[in-house]
């Protein structure tokens, strides 16, 4: 049986199928546009695509509602997923290397590795801080503001400030460019993130 191709479309559609949660939803659509703006940034490198970085964040956590309470099958439920589909071996690493200090399967090494690493607990930061707005929005957070709220280590303190932090040593990206980056990123995406 032929494999059917994993772009944009088809990851989407397998989102859909296997996580229902909405607010699960948008964290995905978040850390997959950050992600496309980041490949932007960053010079050429390797053989994925803008459309592969974004699918990185599409799919990341598509495995979280079945696996939140099995820790160490996240990742490898979406890997067994994949199987079906036609994917790029670099691609495939990118979900290898997400949760790897559970699963061990591969640490990050590449560029989007460690840029889905960073942004992936930080776009579920500014949400928080977002959701803390008199208007719930987006269009009132600024880079200050998420940036008073890392500080405070009681506001969203499940959020790993240190696996953010690593854009500084992992990306050379200091942390008030990254959190800019990222919030504008999601600001310009409000819309699909309900915020």
């Amino acid at each position: 049986m032929d494999k059917s191709r994993l772009d944009k479309n088809t990851a989407l559609d397998l989102l859909h199928k296997k996580m229902k949660n909405e607010n699960l939803r948008r964290h995905c659509y978040a850390v997959g546009k950050v992600l496309a703006d980041f490949y932007d940034f960053f010079p050429a490198s390797g053989n994925l695509t803008k459309d592969h970085w974004e699918i990185a964040g599409i799919l990341h956590d598509a495995d979280w509602e079945i696996t939140k309470d099995n820790p160490e099958r996240h990742t490898i439920e979406l890997l067994e997923w994949l199987e079906s589909y036609e994917v790029e071996p670099e691609l495939l690493d990118v979900f290898r290397s997400h949760n790897s200090k559970i699963t061990k399967l591969r640490f990050p090494e590449t560029r989007l590795e460690w840029t889905l690493e960073c942004c992936d607990e930080l776009t579920g930061f500014i949400v928080a801080v977002a959701l803390v707005m008199p208007e719930k929005k987006l269009e009132q957070v600024t880079v200050d503001s998420v940036l008073k709220k890392f500080k405070q280590k009681e506001f969203a303190k499940q959020v790993d400030r240190e696996q953010i932090s690593q854009c500084e040593q992992k990306l050379g990206i200091n942390l008030n460019d990254f959190v800019s980056m990222t919030l504008n990123s999601m600001k310009k995406n409000s819309g699909m993130l309900g915020l």
